[in-house]
């Protein structure tokens, strides 16, 4: 399917196929990859956008081994030749949250460089979540309040729509435990108003399905929960 626009001078197509989305607008190309169908773009299953070295890890190739059948998505945006955004999802059964409930997908995470804000390519992420499933009785994710790092703000997740329904108010045993900040559940309803659920107990023991993420319970650490609940 192709759309063709006409404004000022600009066209822009749009094309839709298995694999991408691509956009063509004068000088300037962009386009998505589900990277979980392989090709030359699979290592970014295993990375992010992080400035941190590309290597397989057994944490997360086992979560992959059992969440791509389980219908894990993962997707890069492209632009201007340089991977700028990317957005991982699953059903929940599959996600790497303890979130449950109905038919929910899970946002893992959604992330754009800061050198490519002002495009609105969070919200072209998250199109393509509520595309590929958009028989979703609800999509869902954690935001992150007063955590000392940039990522899954809550107030990220408010502007792409998602809503606080819960929270909880924890430390972090090892990196800067004296400084409390909340995880909140958050959700967009779809096709049912029946909100999701979360095990606040699995969610202090962190992280493992990815090395960059600020709830990451690195192997290192021996320790059952790297997050302790607040009064």
């Amino acid at each position: 399917m192709a759309d063709l626009k006409r404004g000022k001078g600009i066209i822009l197509f749009v094309v839709f196929n298995r694999w991408s989305v691509r956009f063509s607008m004068s000088q300037t190309e962009l386009y998505i990859v589900d990277v979980v169908e392989g090709g030359v773009h699979e290592r970014y299953l295993y990375r992010c956008l992080a400035p941190m070295p590309y290597r397989k890890y057994e944490r997360r190739r086992r979560y992959l081994e059992s969440a791509v059948p389980g219908g894990l998505r993962k997707k890069i945006l492209f632009y201007q030749g340089s991977a700028v955004g990317q957005i991982e999802y699953a059903p929940a059964e599959a996600s790497g949250y303890p979130i449950f409930g109905g038919n929910a997908v899970v946002l893992n995470c959604i992330w754009v460089l800061r050198r490519a804000k002002g495009h609105r390519f969070g919200r072209l992420l998250m199109n393509e979540m509520m595309r590929d499933y958009a028989n979703a009785d609800c999509f869902a994710t954690v935001g992150l309040e007063d955590h000392w790092s940039g990522w899954l703000r809550k107030e990220h997740m408010e502007y792409l729509g998602f809503r606080s329904i819960d929270s909880i108010t924890v430390s972090h045993r090892v990196k800067h435990p004296d400084r409390r900040f909340k995880i909140h559940l958050m959700w967009i309803p779809n096709r049912s108003d029946e909100p999701p659920s979360w095990r606040r107990i699995d969610l202090l023991r962190g992280v493992d399905f990815c090395m960059a993420h600020p709830l990451y319970r690195a192997k290192s650490v021996r320790m059952e929960e790297i997050l302790q609940r607040v009064m």
